[in-house]
């Protein structure tokens, strides 16, 4: 056909990368319409964790991101006193979401005992609490907005990287990179948290949601876990999180997964959400992370806020 095609990689968050990338290319108009397409397959290429680089002394040494999530929720729990009970209601949360989703790869509702007893991965996390090996694919299509249509406005959309292994930081892993990245998009989409009606945020595991909402400013800092049991992010909440079900229920297809995030903020933005609809959601933020083991301050993250 003659068109450009250029492929975007930044691991967990190659999707909102892409996106990013697709609203730049339209708003200096280079382009006029761009589609940004995530695709993974993994049911058949991944056989357990995803293999450690060969330079990266951290995850040869084992490393891997389970580990280094369970390190991050047992550094969480000392600073701020939260249980396994606590993580637990993230899945069950976010699995009840995804029970009403018919997009999500796993459909059914856990109580926290079937949480807390899945097989255990990497202490305190168990199975349920991490999210599994995904196959699928997301697309947007972005163009400059035309009136009396379904479109839905880019408010803002911010990518940013942080530093690895942040000695400075005396926070869990990403908080830093992710609070800054969406003090960013808050003044570039001239809101506050307060005005968010929803969020789909990157919950690759449990411990995930929790530090992120919070250096979102979603919740104050070691409020997390009470916001949750509160029912302040459930559907029918003030915040409902991850009304897809999240990385965990929807499923995490890696490349694909910041644009089923920014798909499910649309469909609740256009009310066309079904059963896990946001009622009267106007302003809707997307999370993501991605990035190696070696230091997820490191990470890139893209923060988006779509609506208004």
């Amino acid at each position: 056909t003659g068109l450009p095609i250029i492929t975007v990689e930044n691991a967990c968050a190659s999707g909102t990368t892409a996106y990013h990338e697709a609203r730049a290319a339209v708003e200096s108009g280079r382009y006029g319409c761009v589609l940004a397409l995530g695709v993974e397959h993994m049911s058949t290429r991944f056989d357990g964790p995803i293999a450690p680089e060969p330079t990266d002394a951290e995850q040869a040494g084992g490393l891997l991101l389970p580990a280094l999530y369970a390190l991050s929720a047992s550094r969480y729990a000392a600073v701020h006193g939260t249980t396994p009970s606590d993580l637990a209601q993230v899945a069950v949360k976010n699995s009840g979401h995804g029970a009403r989703n018919p997009r999500a790869q796993r459909r059914r509702a856990l109580t926290e005992a079937e949480v807390l007893g899945s097989r255990p991965i990497a202490e305190p996390l168990t199975l349920f609490q991490c999210a599994g090996l995904t196959d699928a694919a997301a697309a947007a299509v972005l163009g400059p907005r035309r009136r009396r249509t379904r479109d839905i406005p880019i408010r803002a959309s911010v990518l940013r990287s942080g530093r690895a292994w942040d000695q400075d930081s005396e926070r869990v892993w990403g908080f830093d990179v992710i609070r800054e990245t969406a003090s960013e998009a808050y003044a570039q989409a001239g809101i506050t948290p307060e005005e968010v009606d929803l969020a789909e945020v990157h919950d690759a595991f449990t411990i995930g949601e929790l530090v992120t909402v919070e250096a979102l400013g979603l919740a104050p800092e070691g409020r997390a876990a009470e916001s949750v049991r509160d029912g302040e992010f459930t559907l029918g909440g003030r915040r409902p999180v991850n009304p897809s079900g999240g990385l965990l229920s929807r499923g995490h297809p890696l490349g694909a997964t910041g644009l089923a995030q920014v798909a499910e903020a649309v469909w609740q933005l256009r009310e066309e959400a079904g059963p896990r609809q946001v009622e009267g959601a106007r302003t809707a933020l997307v999370e993501t992370m991605g990035g190696g083991a070696s230091g997820l301050d490191a990470n890139g993250c893209v923060v988006t806020v779509l609506g208004g």
